[in-house]
């Protein structure tokens, strides 16, 4: 039987979710459809991001991001959600935390209100439909900022 050990480590590569002393950076997901907030926690889990929460809407969000700061590198929020939006979640995360790591998800067409989110402080953007490769490469630019 083969051991992992005997098998050459030319394809390992270290995962995008560790921090440079091995710990997972931590993810907070706000996302109103159940499918994206479990498509991007299936990303990040496979590069070893560790989420550390998932919220429904943007009140949820920003309860969770408060309760969990400072604990959250990484906020994912959807910009169209029932109870409190995407745009209003990141002010009042912004307001508690000028230095959260915040990227807007959205749908295509909305690039008047991701250009307003970025203006407020949105550290990036990921368009749905996702895309692994584009998803991560934004969390990447963004966390080792």
């Amino acid at each position: 039987m083969i051991a992992k050990s005997d098998m050459p480590t030319i394809n390992e590569k270290t995962a995008e979710g560790l921090k440079p002393e091995g710990v997972p950076y931590r993810v907070l997901v706000v996302d109103d459809s159940m499918f994206i907030a479990k498509q991007l926690g299936q990303i990040f889990s496979s590069e070893g991001f560790e989420i550390a929460d998932t919220a429904a809407d943007g009140a949820q969000g920003v309860e969770k991001y408060k309760a969990s700061h400072p604990n959250i590198d990484l906020v994912t929020l959807d910009i169209t959600m029932p109870v409190m939006d995407g745009v209003t979640a990141l002010e009042k995360i912004l307001e508690f935390d000028k230095n959260a790591n915040i990227i807007m998800v959205s749908a295509l067409g909305k690039e008047d209100v991701v250009k307003k989110c970025l203006l407020m402080g949105a550290k990036s953007y990921i368009v749905k439909p996702l895309d692994r490769k584009k998803v991560l490469e934004r969390v990447v630019s963004v966390l080792k900022r």
